[in-house]
């Protein structure tokens, strides 16, 4: 059936207005003024409203098995409550064991998703070496559509890639034209820093932020960004929540190096106060890595936004639930780390970005869709409203408000980050794939509905690099 958005105010990354949304097949099929509806076209009222890119998560673990236990959100409720925030689609995380094959993996996490609502597409993390790991990059860039490899900086004795194995993967990427992504924290002065706290008495979770200060983040950071730089490897920081690690990212840019970064929702909206709450329950629930912070790195954070040396906005959305949480009740080093977040980042992202004058009506279509998509090379096949594009698309009501709250999120997960919070702006309808997934409150999705998307890798860009490299080499002088 074919669907069309009447009389709203179409934002784009790079432009704004009124026009008609006509969509058919999954497809957008025409935009403009006056489009006449179709027989039997279904017809959404968008007057007063704002039609844009339905929101792009680059950063979620759903059904993730992390620290013993396994996420509580699974890829058919994680999507489902994405779609009600109007975020339709996901990046996750395929995240190998230690000596696991990277495409043993990949199938796994291909499986669980198959239930996905929304469209989803997968990062790979590099979480050991030798050759079977680089054969198998090889693989997933060449015939599955992945073109990003993630490298968890933290996690000493567990998922942890040494200086060893980022040159490794680095190298190999640059070869396959793939982009990577680093979890900056140095694991190293994390393990021995959680020792330290856990040894001088300190178990609750206020431990958690004071054995993971923002120096291990920073310093993770420039050492990754120096490492790409070395190799000419395209990079991108995951969940920046630092003055330390913004800076390292800013200076690099400023260089000419091909660094980018992404911001955490929570991480620009809340403090390192929660660790101190008298409920531990609720102190646990904010168990995250890397913590939040004081609050003026929120203040350099959003500075980051504004200036574009932050250019994605994600959740990490990773829910464990309080009995979950409690395995950690005596020793923070032990509670497992995730927060929630995909319902609720783009109405937070409105009402403390665009209302407040921080960001504009492009830029928040720029922060919550259009830059993921172009920096993970999905443009214009999403984050666009265009001809050709799919029709992932968010009708956004600015006069609409709610109070967000776990009485009445769909996330599967007992606790919100958000809890209590007041937010005028929200999604009003979700399509995806053409077809209206949410209305005014109603969740009308199809399990398995979601299509996995293939990426394809940089080739032409790096090509450039390699020629680049190739010209910089030195020659050998005869004596």
């Amino acid at each position: 059936m074919s669907v069309l958005i009447k009389g709203g105010t179409v934002v784009t990354a790079g432009k704004t207005r009124r026009a008609d949304v006509l969509c058919d097949n999954g497809k957008i099929v025409e935009v403009g003024p006056g489009i006449d509806a179709p027989a039997g076209a279904d017809v959404i009222d968008a007057g007063g409203q704002y039609v844009m890119p339905g929101g792009i998560d680059p950063h979620t673990h759903m059904q993730l098995p992390f620290m013993g236990t396994v996420a509580s959100e699974d890829f058919y409720t994680g999507t489902a409550a994405g779609l009600a925030g109007g975020t339709t689609m996901i990046i996750d995380f395929v995240i190998p064991n230690p000596q696991q094959r990277l495409m043993e993996a990949y199938e796994q996490w291909r499986e669980w998703a198959e239930k996905a609502v929304a469209d989803y597409s997968f990062h790979v993390a590099v979480t050991w070496w030798d050759d079977t790991v680089s054969d198998d990059m090889e693989t997933l860039v060449r015939d599955h559509g992945v073109n990003s490899f993630k490298h968890f900086m933290a996690y000493k004795g567990a998922i942890m890639a040494t200086d060893e194995i980022l040159v490794n993967s680095f190298m190999k990427a640059v070869e396959l034209g793939a982009i990577t992504t680093v979890h900056a924290e140095n694991g190293d002065l994390v393990y021995r820093l959680q020792q330290k706290i856990y040894d001088m008495g300190i178990t609750g979770p206020e431990g958690h932020p004071l054995s993971r200060p923002p120096e291990v983040e920073g310093e993770a950071a420039n050492r990754a960004i120096r490492i790409a730089e070395v190799l000419n490897c395209p990079l991108y920081v995951v969940h920046v929540s630092c003055r330390q690690a913004l800076e390292a990212i800013t200076r690099a840019r400023n260089e000419g190096q091909r660094v980018f970064g992404e911001v955490l929702a929570g991480h620009l909206l809340v403090d390192d106060s929660v660790y101190r709450d008298p409920d531990l329950e609720r102190a646990a629930a904010h168990v995250m890595s890397p913590p939040f912070r004081s609050p003026e790195h929120q203040v350099a954070l959003w500075r980051g936004l504004k200036a574009g040396n932050l250019q994605t906005t994600a959740t990490d959305h990773c829910c464990f639930c309080a009995d979950q949480k409690a395995a950690g009740k005596d020793d923070f080093r032990l509670t497992p780390n995730g927060t929630a977040g995909i319902e609720n980042r783009m109405e937070v992202l409105w009402h403390h970005g665009v209302s407040t004058g921080k960001l504009t009506l492009n830029e928040f279509v720029k922060v919550t869709s259009t830059n993921a998509a172009q920096i993970f090379n999905i443009y214009p096949r999403k984050g666009s409203v265009s001809v050709g594009a799919d029709a992932d698309l968010v009708v956004w009501d600015p006069a609409a408000s709610k109070t967000i709250s776990v009485k009445t999120h769909k996330q599967n997960v007992d606790f919100n980050i958000f809890e209590g919070m007041t937010v005028q702006g929200c999604a009003s309808h979700t399509l995806s794939a053409g077809k209206v997934v949410f209305a005014d409150g109603d969740l009308r999705v199809e399990r398995g509905a979601g299509k996995y998307v293939n990426r394809p890798p940089f080739a032409p860009y790096y090509d450039a690099l390699n020629r680049q490299a190739e010209l910089a080499t030195p020659t050998k002088v005869d004596r």
